[in-house]
């Protein structure tokens, strides 16, 4: 259970934005953090920037307790 005040890390989590160093700031902070690089980086061209996205997630431990896929 989540202390009070305190929001639960996502097990998944989908990082955006334009391709620069802020952007690669994101996503090494969120890799210090304990998330793992899930899948290849995607980009794509909005007419003005590329923009990146790559999909990270957090293993399960048992601080990160799993849902049964039975459970409702």
């Amino acid at each position: 259970m989540a202390k009070p005040g305190v929001t639960p890390k996502l097990r998944y989590r989908l990082l955006t934005g334009p391709d620069d160093k802020s952007f690669c700031e994101r996503l090494s902070a969120a890799l210090e953090d304990g998330y793992e690089l899930y899948g290849s980086p995607s980009v794509t061209f909005n007419g003005k920037n590329v923009i990146a996205a790559q999909a990270i997630i957090l293993r399960a431990t048992s601080a990160t307790p799993r849902k049964s896929s039975t459970s409702k």
